[in-house]
């Protein structure tokens, strides 16, 4: 049976969450979760395991934090930033785990989406006769695993725009001159986004023009960087191009259309290259099927980056979660390259609409992120 909460529960499900945004970008195909175990008071009422979901979603955190906590876990209060699994998989259940460990008391942030758990986990804890408190800090849980709660129920990830840009929004001159238009402090906090997403996806146009790396380029973090996606319905993406060379030790998937040449796509193959093939609209890959089959992979977060025709699609399709927004202190003009392409909109009441959740100097830049409105 659910009970009350403590005065100290939310401050211990924060620590929890903390944890959890450890592996965000590394953790995928699993959601990203945090644990603390906290003695129980008579025993000091200390804490005395922490975890987080592992690189590649294994161990879970519970996992984690029972080993560290080793003989300390009996009696212990267990918070979790989400519902412990209850499915046998690669690894046993991690609320057989807390129950075995003989932990008296569970604080859970919000329940499951995945249907092989979805309260299952909360009613195995509750029949071993371990007191359960729900929903502690349950808006915060929910915004740290959005993107796992979409996969689960929408069968899609969830999608950030990234954009760097002018103040009037241009992401290059006329001539296509990008390089820099955000200062060093900027583009660092760029690369330390990337660490948090599973995936980097950029349209065929900006890999020609720019060669990307798409990786994390910040000392100690090299090995968080993400997946590499292109989105190149004709196979356009020149063979000496990063994304194409490194494939290998950053793994890369092309998003194209089916039917390309057998000899070409084998090319990209050898290279090391993965595949997603989407039914052509209007020549380019079906965005929709692409990202649906972006979830049936496992991903859960995914950044795009860029360019403005790809952020459109993006955009008229109503993929678009939130924005992160880089902007620098110059203008570029009307001739230069707006951040998003055509979008068809013929009254402002149809414009995509965010609300805007952050608003920091990185001098002499500054960033916005916003999510969409609902």
């Amino acid at each position: 049976m659910a009970t009350k909460p403590y005065a100290s529960d939310a401050h211990h499900m924060r620590a929890a969450l903390a944890l959890a945004r450890r592996g965000l970008g590394n953790a995928w195909p699993n959601p990203a979760v945090g644990c603390v175990l906290v003695a129980p008071p008579e025993a000091g009422g200390r804490v005395v395991g922490r975890g987080w979901t592992q690189p590649g979603g294994r161990p879970h955190a519970e996992t984690e934090a029972l080993r560290r906590a080793g003989a300390q876990a009996p009696g212990a209060t267990a918070y979790l930033s989400l519902e412990p699994c209850c499915h046998h998989g690669e690894t046993p259940p991690c609320a057989e785990a807390l129950i075995a460990a003989g932990i008296s008391r569970a604080v859970i942030a919000i329940e499951d989406p995945d249907p092989r758990v979805a309260g299952a986990g909360i009613s195995d804890l509750e029949a071993a006769g371990i007191e359960v408190v729900m929903g502690i800090c349950g808006d915060e849980a929910r915004i740290v695993n959005e993107g796992y709660i979409l996969r689960e129920t929408a069968k899609r990830p969830l999608i950030t725009l990234k954009l760097a840009s002018s103040l009037d929004g241009r992401i290059a001159t006329g001539d296509g001159d990008s390089r820099w238009i955000t200062h060093p402090p900027a583009r660092a906090a760029a690369h330390a986004l990337r660490a948090s997403y599973d995936a980097v996806v950029v349209g065929s146009g900006t890999a020609l023009a720019d060669d990307p790396k798409l990786t994390c380029r910040l000392p100690g973090l090299e090995e968080r960087s993400p997946l590499r996606i292109v989105f190149d319905g004709r196979l356009r993406l020149p063979l000496d191009r990063h994304l194409v060379v490194e494939a290998r030790r950053f793994p890369t998937w092309l998003v194209t259309i089916a039917g390309n040449a057998a000899e070409r796509t084998r090319i990209y193959r050898d290279a090391g290259l993965d595949f997603i093939e989407a039914p052509a609209v209007d020549g380019s890959p079906d965005l929709a099927c692409a990202v649906r089959e972006f979830a049936n992979r496992g991903l859960t977060r995914v950044l795009v980056e860029g360019g403005g025709i790809l952020a459109a699609s993006f955009l008229r399709s109503g993929l678009v979660d939130r924005v992160a927004w880089f902007r620098a202190p110059s203008m570029i003009g009307g001739d230069g390259v707006p951040a998003a392409g055509p979008l068809g909109i013929e009254r402002i009441g149809d414009a995509p609409r965010f609300v805007r959740t952050l608003l920091a100097g990185i001098e002499p830049d500054v960033v916005e992120h916003y999510r969409r409105e609902t």
